[in-house]
């Protein structure tokens, strides 16, 4: 299981994570990335590639 976390005070929004998300982790909620369906992440770390503002922790628990 992995634990996704977004520093709402790094992300811009940019949607860049919930473009790359195989499994649709992420959702835009008032302007910022949400993990909406977090219990879906597979740990491949792709949304933590692509956020240029290193907004995004994948934790495995």
């Amino acid at each position: 299981m992995w634990q996704v976390t977004v520093d709402k005070d790094k992300c811009t929004g940019d949607e860049e994570c919930v473009e790359v998300c195989p499994v649709d982790v992420f959702e835009l909620v008032d302007g910022k990335a949400d993990p909406v369906n977090a219990e879906e992440c597979l740990g491949c770390e792709s949304c933590v590639e692509v956020c240029e503002f290193e907004a995004i922790t994948v934790e495995e628990v």
